[in-house]
């Protein structure tokens, strides 16, 4: 390929020199690849063994870097740090920056302010809400378990399935005080005594286990029949509700009348009493009158 140039016609070549020689030459690669690897070697201190020795130093200070950067944690006010040595616990560690020995340590950071939440009986599981009371009914009981970690080694390390085995132990303990309540003080009166029943039974089930949860509340949402008995339900609980107002009118004519009948048999026996005590006066009046007539008889006689 010829290159031309309006100029004279003279050829050039593509660096601007023409045949004849002169004008530009072109780069040399050698040359540029050789300056290149000068000015790598000047910029760690010069060639040979001492360019060697500045570049494992720069490695070496990069690595120290980094593992005091990976070495140093930080704990957040809402978390607690358990520190493992060779996967085996060594301590529990506060808010704050702290130090450990990576690989071998290894930290863990659970939320230990956290309130935690577990729903049962809200799913379609009708198992898992259906519960016999003390008089033998059966209600639906939907409650809520809040707990917190208390314990943070223990909590890691001694219970699997956490929320599963609370859960567990919520519903057999639920199931043991609804079984000795009657359905009508679970559905009225009674729900705060059990919601406290029921968590203190399973914080001494979880202390058992030491697994480092404190159960903070039990909060029963709703209990009801089940539905397919629930308008049969509805209808005793009516009647047992009519039964129960007749029975307070009832309570509340006797404690109106009985006060009354008692007032006025008291006043009929103090007005027997005045009577007794006016004739029993008047009797002794006339016979004392009739003995002084009858001592003056004789004493005319």
């Amino acid at each position: 390929m010829s290159w031309q140039n309006n100029n004279g016609g003279k050829d050039r070549g593509p660096w601007g020199n023409g045949p004849g020689g002169g004008g530009q030459q072109p780069p040399d690669i050698d040359e540029l690849i050789r300056k290149g690897q000068d000015k790598f070697r000047s910029a760690f201190g010069g060639g040979g063994k001492g360019g060697g020795k500045s570049m494992l130093m720069l490695i070496l200070g990069l690595f120290v870097l980094g593992y005091l950067y990976a070495a140093f944690y930080k704990i957040q006010p809402d978390e607690a740090g358990v520190v493992l040595r060779f996967g085996k616990y060594i301590e529990t560690k506060g808010t704050g920056l702290h130090f450990h020995f990576p690989p071998i340590d290894k930290v863990y950071k659970p939320k230990v302010t956290a309130v935690n939440k577990i729903d049962v009986g809200f799913s379609g599981n009708n198992k898992e809400r259906q519960m016999l009371t003390g008089d033998e009914n059966i209600v639906d009981v939907r409650y809520s378990i809040l707990w917190r970690i208390k314990d943070p080694a223990r909590f890691l390390f001694n219970l699997e399935q956490k929320e599963q085995s609370i859960k567990s132990i919520s519903e057999s303990a639920m199931r043991e005080v609804v079984a000795k309540t009657d359905i009508q003080q679970i559905m009225t009166s009674e729900r705060l005594g059990i919601e406290i029943e029921v968590r203190g039974i399973m914080q001494d089930v979880l202390d058992s286990y030491e697994a480092g949860i404190e159960i903070t509340q039990i909060k029963m949402d709703t209990v009801s029949p089940p539905s397919q008995v629930s308008e049969a339900f509805n209808d005793v609980q009516k009647a047992e509700a009519d039964r129960d107002k007749t029975i307070n009118e009832a309570k509340k004519y006797q404690n109106k009348i009985v006060p009354t009948a008692r007032g006025q048999a008291e006043r009929m026996n103090q007005e027997a009493e005045a009577y007794k005590a006016e004739a029993i006066t008047k009797a002794q009046g006339e016979s004392a009158r009739f003995l002084s007539v009858y001592a003056q008889y004789k004493l005319a006689k």
